[in-house]
């Protein structure tokens, strides 16, 4: 009957060659997994090649061994016109590019022809050795590939369900195709274990490269009329697959030729089988076209990208570089500032240092100037209070005192000492060398107190000083102090150049003027003197330039340095008539205030 059978096939299987063989001589490409080398595969399928090139005697049928990543590359470059691989490996195939399979191998001394792909992990058979998978917990495994089904695949999900997943072996040692690489580490002591492809043990006995008793297969398990020993189930044997790209007519006459293949032969092809349990397993073990399912691990992640890696590896290296060089310039620099920072303070402090001394010794200078006028000022109160004492004395002495005369006489004495004790503390105050206090400053409050500490050596020199003060004048923020220098030295110098002029029919009063121009507000002294010179007038403000006998040529360059770090300037003027008139602005502290405003804007700005 199954002669019959196989006659009926072959009869079709010429008549749809006679009918779809294209008529063109072509090369078939068959990309085959060489997991016992090239020359085994050869072998092996030697009977499928050859009922190939039978059914398709204008074609030449060319046999390609290739390991699993030599394979994936081949059919990624449309180098193959089909393909023969394992189950595994073949679904990620049809996932990747979109081959598809037309035949299933198939065996006939097997009780399940097409379910002969198992798995059997072999030990050393020596006294104690592991029996069960779950012994093989923190073993090193030896395995063709990561990628091999029946090599590792099919073991590991055998070793997860009995507790063993990958990550609880010691690990895993890759041997890398023939498969029998394996079994050399196994011998020298590079594994605890293997993994083999089923029946690959007993062939290996067959041909005398194994010894029938040197490895035992742990977790021995039976299959109803399977020859092999076995760890792990069965699954469909290898596909016989078209790629996407391959001629209809060409894959319908392969497909034909093969299953119309003899059983005889040795080799024989099938309809393509269920691949359902492949799949189970890969989607178990999350492999694949299911790695997706589980996010990769470090490793993982790093072997299948590790050109990215290793640049960005390099980047992160060369970025640390730069950034420690550049933390050593930044460092370097930083030092660099600190001490020219420090060398500048320190050149500020002694600029500073100095800068107090010259306005010490110019206040003491005003003042030593203005002796006679506070010598002057003090004896007022002085001779008031005398003059009070001999009053009460004389009142005492009589032998009958009047309370209320003795008590306006106290009183009296007691206004005078405070009149006496406010100029004094006035000077005391002009001269105490302290630091700027800064605040809210009535100009016109200030100048008014100013003048009248003034007065009596205007008046000594028969000089009228006036006042012409603009009212609602806005406050300015400045140092009274520092103002009382700036307006005490100009009334002195306006003082003794109108003293030093020769006498004549006009005015040779002195005025102080204030006014408000564009949010500032300008002082103005005008006087009656000599006037400058153009060569005085440009070197006015010099350091050490004077045009006194006596002179240090200090006040102006010292008035002006004042006046400047408030926010203001300082200038002097020709005033029309003779004279000279020097102006200084400040800024107002509320620009919305608006007091009187000036009649000329010369010299501001």
């Amino acid at each position: 009957m199954l002669t019959v059978h196989s006659a009926l096939r072959g009869l079709l299987a010429a008549l749809f060659l006679v009918v779809a063989l294209p008529a063109a001589a072509q090369d078939i490409r068959v990309g085959v997994l060489a997991f016992q080398g090239a020359a085994r595969a050869r072998q092996d399928f030697a009977p499928t090649v050859a009922r190939l090139a039978k059914a398709l005697p204008q074609a030449d049928v060319v046999l390609v061994p290739l390991d699993l990543g030599g394979l994936t590359k081949a059919v990624a470059a449309g180098q193959l016109d089909f393909v023969i691989t394992n189950p595994g490996h073949y679904l990620t195939l049809e996932a990747r590019f979109g081959v598809t399979r037309i035949a299933t191998l198939q065996s006939f001394d097997r009780a399940y022809p097409t379910d002969t792909v198992g798995s059997a992990v072999i030990v050393r058979n020596r006294p104690g050795h592991a029996t069960r998978l779950s012994d093989l917990a923190s073993a090193r495994l030896a395995v063709v590939s990561t990628e091999a089904f029946g090599g590792w695949q099919v073991a590991a999900q055998e070793l997860r369900r009995a507790g063993v997943p990958s990550d609880r072996l010691a690990a895993l040692v890759e041997t890398g195709f023939p498969m029998d690489h394996v079994i050399t580490a196994l011998r020298e002591g590079r594994a605890d274990a293997a993994v083999l492809r089923a029946c690959m043990l007993e062939d290996e006995i067959a041909r005398g490269h194994v010894g029938r008793a040197e490895f035992a297969v742990v977790g021995a398990r039976q299959s109803a009329g399977f020859p092999c020993q076995l760890s792990s189930r069965l699954y469909p044997d290898w596909p016989f697959a078209r790629l996407a790209g391959s001629d209809e007519r060409l894959a319908k006459t392969v497909a034909t030729a093969l299953l119309a293949m003899p059983e005889t032969a040795g080799q024989a092809w099938a309809a393509p089988e269920d691949y359902t349990p492949v799949h189970t397993l890969l989607r178990a073990l999350h492999i694949g076209p299911y790695a997706s399912l589980d996010p990769p691990g470090v490793r993982q992640y790093l072997l299948a990208h590790w050109q990215w890696v290793l640049a960005a590896s390099l980047a992160l290296a060369l970025w640390a570089i730069h950034g420690a060089r550049v933390e050593i310039l930044v460092r370097r620099r930083t030092a660099e500032l600190r001490r020219e920072s420090a060398e500048r303070e320190k050149a500020e402090r002694s600029a500073q240092k100095h800068l107090e001394e010259r306005n010490q010794y110019a206040r003491l200078g005003i003042v030593g100037e203005m002796a006679s006028s506070i010598a002057h000022e003090l004896n007022q109160p002085l001779a008031a209070i005398a003059n009070y004492a001999e009053g009460l004395t004389r009142v005492l002495d009589r032998g009958q005192p009047d309370p209320a005369f003795l008590r306006h006489g106290t009183r009296g004495i007691a206004g005078q000492a405070e009149r006496a004790g406010a100029i004094l503390r006035r000077v005391r105050g002009f001269l105490h060398r302290r630091d700027a206090q800064r605040g809210p400053l009535d100009l016109n409050v200030v100048l008014r107190e100013v003048v009248e500490f003034f007065t009596v050596a205007t008046a000594r020199h028969d000089i009228p000083l006036r006042l012409e003060l603009a009212a609602d004048l806005p406050a300015v923020l400045a140092d009274r102090v520092e103002v009382e220098q700036v307006l005490l030295n100009l009334l002195q110098n306006a003082l003794e150049a109108t003293e030093a002029a020769p006498q004549a029919t006009g005015p040779r009063d002195i005025v102080l003027a204030t006014c408000v121009r564009g949010g500032k507000v300008v002082v103005t002294l005008r006087d009656h003197g000599t006037g400058l010179t153009e060569a005085a007038a440009a070197q006015l403000f010099d350091p050490f330039f004077t045009t006194k006998a006596t002179g240090l040529g200090l006040g102006l360059p010292i008035c002006r340095t004042i006046i400047e770090s408030h926010g203001g300037r300082l200038w002097a003027e020709t005033a029309a008539g003779g004279g000279v008139r020097m102006c200084f602005v400040l800024p107002a502290s509320l620009a919305s205030q608006e007091g009187r405003p000036c009649a000329s804007a010369t010299g501001i700005r």
